[in-house]
């Protein structure tokens, strides 16, 4: 008799667009069933601004998904984002008493003590990522069970979030008739998409780039280094735009997206594009090259914040593994180049890879969270499924 079967969905409830997918494991590999888009409402600047009306978005994302999977999805995993997400490294350490073998006991007690630290009001640990376990004084260890020790210490990077903002995320998922998996932050999930696990050892970074946040995620050594936000997101560059040429901010992302590059040097000073005129009455013909410098100035600037974000770990000029640019932001020609160009490193899109019957149209930056955050779905359910009684907090943290 053939089991139940797994069903893994993931949510990318962004600020501009809502997105689903739907997966199902079979034999260790997950097939897309279903996916969808839908226009996101309730936000502003990054922040739910109206709860029922996200709600009905995601209401929106999870119809129009299900039919064409076919099927009911009860819970998903949801990605978190946002200006209100900060990293910070943390330690704990735990005197074993006497030489004896690290058991699973000894790692869940170092574990939560790593976790217990002090946050301010209003600030939650959403996300623990292990970094490095030192066994009497010496790190670099991945996994210490039945090693000889005295001295157990663990190094981690946490991810804190906003208690409010959460609680606005999952009462909004909630409202749509579905129960919340976990909380992931999305620059993991774009990570956990994009990048296969052993491309990470060398140094990656994955830049997700949304309307109205965007966030840094770092790998070395298969730990994650740095969890960040920077303040530069895709509105930035429309907003630029919209004041450079007197433009509506509507009409300033439609010539963007038709017309914008992160580079200008490539355009000739005689290269004009027609806009509207602040009236909409007319057009009226500017340089191109001047469309693309106001967008230029505006890339360095994020990868300039990027690499200060880099050099702060002691990151900079170390990702051998390249750089991943993800997000609908990240669609803008020529911001690859801007990318290599500033922070010394290959840069390329961040795809998908790894979901079977992925379909050609979805081959594209703006799916990669929603696709990490079906994978992430996954995987917490064979580890439960696995470890159901013994897995303690290392079997549920996800590298």
């Amino acid at each position: 008799m053939a089991g139940k079967p797994t069903y893994a969905a993931g949510l990318d409830a962004g600020s501009r667009t809502t997105r689903l997918v739907i997966c199902i494991l079979e034999e260790g590999r997950l097939r897309l069933l279903g996916s969808s888009a839908a226009p996101s409402h309730g936000w502003l600047k990054g922040r739910i601004a109206d709860q029922k009306a996200v709600a009905d978005s995601i209401l929106a994302a999870l119809r129009e998904a299900e039919a064409m999977a076919g099927i009911s999805v009860e819970s998903v995993t949801v990605g978190m984002g946002g200006q209100t997400l900060r990293g910070a490294n943390g330690r704990g350490v735990v005197d074993l008493g006497h030489e004896r073998e690290v058991d699973q006991r000894d790692v869940n007690r170092v574990v939560h003590r790593a976790s217990r630290v002090q946050l301010h009001e209003d600030r939650m640990l959403l996300q623990l990522f292990p970094k490095d376990f030192v066994i009497d004084d010496q790190p670099g260890h991945s996994d210490p069970r039945h090693m000889l020790a005295t001295r157990l210490e663990l190094q981690v990077h946490l991810v804190t979030s906003s208690v409010q903002e959460h609680n606005s995320l999952i009462g909004a998922v909630n409202q749509a008739h579905l129960a919340v998996e976990e909380t992931v932050f999305e620059g993991l999930a774009g990570c956990y998409s994009a990048v296969l696990p052993e491309d990470r050892r060398e140094g990656v970074a994955v830049v997700d780039i949304g309307a109205e946040s965007t966030e840094l995620a770092v790998y070395y050594g298969d730990a994650m280094q740095l969890a960040s936000t920077i303040r530069v997101c895709g509105d930035h560059f429309t907003r630029d735009l919209a004041q450079g040429l007197c433009l509506s901010f509507e009409d300033a992302e439609r010539v963007k997206i038709e017309y914008g590059s992160a580079l200008a040097d490539g355009c000739a000073d005689n290269v004009l594009v027609e806009v509207p005129t602040p009236e909409n009455r007319e057009y009226r013909h500017v340089q191109r090259r001047f469309l693309n410098q106001i967008l230029e100035a505006r890339s360095k600037e994020l990868f300039q914040h990027v690499r200060a974000e880099l050099a702060r770990v002691g990151m900079d000029r170390a990702l051998l593994g390249g750089i991943f640019l993800t997000g609908a932001g990240a669609k803008l020609p020529e911001l690859c180049d801007v990318a290599e160009r500033l922070l010394q490193c290959q840069a390329c899109y961040g795809l998908t890879v790894g979901i079977q019957d992925w379909p050609d149209e979805m081959r594209d930056p703006e799916w990669t969270t929603a696709a990490g955050l079906a994978m992430y779905s996954a995987k917490l359910k064979v580890k439960a499924e696995q470890e159901r009684e013994s897995a303690g907090w290392l079997g549920r943290i996800l590298r």
